[in-house]
């Protein structure tokens, strides 16, 4: 049994492919489910003068815009989702391991913890894990996966899974 296999103890969860250079500035990057089918596309946009990011459906539908917040105390990014809550990601100042917190328009929060660098952490809300992150699922070193717990928002998580991307490549 696998670490992805005990989120939720035994309710169902949905599980995405994502690769490291989703986060280059000007590329493009699909977002595949666990079949293999391509299913949400990341378009870094370039030549803006703050990190910009689109996740879009296959059709090519927008679904979520994220934003660097730039001129800002702490990194932050925001997510504006189309047909949803927006967030705000910020990067935790405290402690020796990377942490986040999101903050969920119109209440709620998540925060994510672990080894953010390895793509090994998990996101929480009220202390249950509603996805992980983790590159043990796969041989090849720039792919990563994310796992999300049934009833969750898989648009709002892989965005915050975007935005810890960008944030911790910073």
């Amino acid at each position: 049994m696998g670490i992805f296999d005990r989120i939720g103890d035994g309710k169902g969860t949905h599980k995405f492919q994502m690769r490291d250079s989703v986060m280059g500035v000007g590329e493009d990057s699909w977002i595949r489910n666990e079949d293999g089918d391509k299913v949400f596309k990341v378009d870094g946009k370039s030549m803006r003068v703050r990190q910009t990011f689109l996740l879009e459906d296959e059709s090519g539908k927008n679904l979520v815009e994220i934003k660097e917040r730039v001129m800002t105390v702490r990194d932050k990014m925001s997510i504006e989702v189309a047909d949803g809550p927006s967030a705000t990601v910020h990067k935790k100042l405290i402690g020796i391991r990377d942490r986040y917190k999101v903050e969920i328009d119109g209440g709620g929060e998540l925060h994510a913890h672990g080894d953010i660098a390895d793509h090994e952490y998990e996101i929480e809300r009220d202390g249950d894990t509603v996805a992980r992150v983790s590159k043990d699922w796969f041989k090849v070193n720039d792919t990563y996966g994310i796992e999300i717990l049934d009833g969750e928002d898989d648009v709002l998580l892989i965005a915050v899974t975007v935005c810890i991307d960008a944030l911790s490549d910073d």
